[in-house]
């Protein structure tokens, strides 16, 4: 059964090959072809199409939109773009110069009918009707970023960030604009997965907004008997993405939990996200080899699903990772040592038997290990890649001390005692930096029932001691006073911590022949433990009775009369699409990968596919936590 990545990569093959189904069986020579995109368009093929495979589709060039770019004759023209007034400005001078011979249109959303009234009244005046061969409306308007995580938007992010949504002088159009855009993208989503949802989201949030405006949308389809684009949903062989139950899409606000993004982190995948900016499975680490004086200048590593090691270690905690780094090397270098002395048992003197014998059999041998020296090269190339990033990772682990944070974050979440006391902690200087000290206390005062007034001053006075700005809490604390009296969620009793135990470091690790130096990081084993969005998560698909998602809205856009109410005696889930409007990240997304994996059984095959409006890691969500923060504080400011 093919996952959401693999459908929208189909979708997007099927339109770098002119609209037309490829046959498996003719290999034949593909028709070369150029690739023009506006950013949208580039953000969505940059994940899951490589240049190596743009090149063996035909694709000769692959430029932006909005370039200088030269007249190419004789060659089609596919442009992969949002209908926006500015990219349908530039297609028609496109038409009026004249640049291509075959143009074919495929616009990431529908275009509205008097656009495309425009644009045929451009190719008219530019006498290029006849070469304008398909217009077509793509419903791949989402970023893949794995075979079940997906974001909206990745350039101009904040636009659909959580500050967007939150902040106070947004006028209503804006809004509108803005839940339309997520609405647009979550029903290329359904198209693209063949499935219509049942939809639940909490009420009187910006997760409802979305569920009721994205529910209207499914049904006008649905009873567009023209239109439809689910027709296919039964009759399809294998049905959608989905077995034949449907599956739930579960709309929640950012709202509902500001203590994860913030969280510091012990898997792989999130330190990449948290300290190194990985985006779009990209991530630039410095290059540690270049000569004394020359400039470091930030080498890319691509972090994608053909990196066997990146696939099965991104969700491992980081001690993990680096022993598996470290057992790849060894393995390595076996194998070279292997070549090597082949290579010098080839040398054998004497015409004997013996040797002829000898060498007969080296030969075998090195003819097998010659074959396998391109998977070797791949090898030795990934661990280097792993190798680099992992050791920009362990320099931040120790110079900010993630790892105590880390312990500390776990310890609050799950109630226990620390073993020293905050104030201690933030007041201390060699104690990693500002914005990690803020982020414990943000965590610390979320976790927190009630936390006395004069001891909120005293640690406030620590973060500014420590050089803090504080600009975030304002917001934080209207936040916590708002969700305490929605009786449903109290911030405190919601967050579970596992709890961390601290083993020792593996001796490979410790042992002098470690390209790791792992002295001063504590090997913390973290016990399970479900974070916020996996709890609802599992009582929504379980359909168990709970206060807080017995209030859920429960929409079915393929019911004539919308029934809001959770029917009766209704059958578990077996598949969730849990989309996190206001931002997502990987914390959250691992949790869910940890939660369903328990929950498979022989029989049963669970899924979840997590989604967000954008992703973004603890530095950016905190520096919207200040612009929103700024906002409540200027107006006394100037009053």
């Amino acid at each position: 059964m093919l996952t959401l990545r693999e459908r929208q990569i189909n979708a997007i093959k099927q339109m770098l090959n002119l609209n037309s189904q490829q046959p498996k069986a003719l290999a034949a020579e593909p028709v070369w072809k150029i690739l023009i995109y506006d950013r949208v368009g580039q953000d969505i093929i940059s994940p899951i199409i490589s240049i190596k495979e743009l090149r063996e589709l035909g694709v000769t060039l692959h430029v932006q939109l909005h370039s200088d770019r030269d007249s190419i004759p004789d060659v089609p023209a596919i442009y992969f773009c949002l209908p926006t007034d500015e990219n349908l400005d530039r297609i028609q001078q496109d038409f009026s110069n004249g640049l291509y011979d075959v143009y074919h249109l495929n616009f990431l959303a529908p275009i509205t009918r008097s656009k495309i009234e425009n644009l045929a009244a451009a190719a008219l005046h530019a006498g290029c009707v006849a070469n304008i061969h398909r217009v077509y409306d793509q419903y791949v308007n989402f970023i893949s970023l794995e075979d079940d995580f997906f974001i909206l938007k990745h350039q101009q992010s904040d636009q659909l960030s959580y500050y967007a949504i939150n902040r106070a002088n947004t006028r209503d159009e804006e809004m509108e604009a803005l839940m339309d855009s997520i609405v647009d993208s979550l029903f290329a989503l359904f198209v693209t997965l063949g499935n219509v949802p049942i939809i639940r989201c909490p009420r009187n949030s910006a997760a409802e907004m979305v569920a009721r405006k994205l529910e209207k949308k499914l049904r006008e389809n649905l009873w567009d008997a023209r239109a439809n684009l689910f027709h296919m949903d039964a009759t399809q062989a294998g049905g959608g993405v989905f077995s034949f139950q449907r599956p739930v899409l579960l709309l929640l606000d950012r709202n509902m939990d500001l203590a994860t993004p913030l969280h510091h982190t012990w898997s792989y995948q999130a330190l990449v996200h948290d300290v190194l900016d990985l985006g779009l499975n990209l991530v630039y680490v410095e290059d540690e080899t270049a000569s004394a004086g020359a400039r470091k200048k930030p080498k890319a590593c691509d972090l994608d699903r053909n990196d066997r090691f990146w696939m099965t270690h991104k969700g491992s905690p980081f001690p993990t990772v680096a022993e598996a780094i470290q057992e790849e090397l060894e393995s390595y270098r076996n194998s070279e040592e292997e070549i090597k002395r082949l290579k010098t048992s080839m040398g054998i003197e004497g015409e004997s038997d013996i040797a002829f014998s000898l060498v007969n059999d080296t030969t075998a041998r090195l003819t097998n290990a010659v074959n396998s020296l391109p998977q070797l090269m791949e090898k030795k190339r990934l661990i280097d890649m792993h190798t680099k990033i992992a050791t920009a990772i362990l320099n931040f682990i120790k110079a900010r001390r993630l790892d105590s944070f880390f312990e500390i974050e776990e310890k609050v979440m799950s109630k226990q005692t620390l073993d020293r006391p905050l104030l201690d902690l933030l007041r201390d200087g060699e104690f990693g930096q500002a914005e990690d000290k803020l982020r414990l206390y943000i965590i610390y005062f979320i976790c927190a029932q009630q936390l006395p007034e004069s001891e909120q001053e005293r640690l406030k006075e620590a973060l500014q001691g420590a050089g803090c700005d504080l600009t975030a809490l304002a917001y934080v604390q209207r936040w916590k006073g708002i969700m305490n009296r929605s009786p449903s969620i109290s911030q405190a009793t919601q967050y579970e911590g596992g709890g961390t135990k601290t083993v020792s470091m593996f001796t490979k690790l410790v042992s002098q022949g470690s390209s790791f130096v792992m002295e001063g990081v504590k090997n913390l084993v973290v016990k399970r433990h479900n974070l916020p969005v996996t709890k609802i998560t599992e009582q929504v698909m379980e359909c168990r009775s709970n206060a807080e998602t017995d209030d859920y809205l429960y929409l079915d856009p393929k019911l004539l009369k919308g029934g809001e109410v959770l029917p009766k005696n209704r059958a578990p889930f077996q598949d969730a699409v849990v989309f996190m409007v206001g931002g997502g990240n990987y914390i959250e997304y691992q949790n869910l990968v940890d939660f369903i994996k328990q929950k498979q059984t022989s029989n049963v095959q669970r899924r979840i596919i997590y989604g967000a409006s954008t992703l973004t890691n603890a530095r950016q969500f905190l520096k919207e936590l200040s612009a929103l923060g700024g906002e409540i504080l200027s107006p006394t400011a100037t009053s």
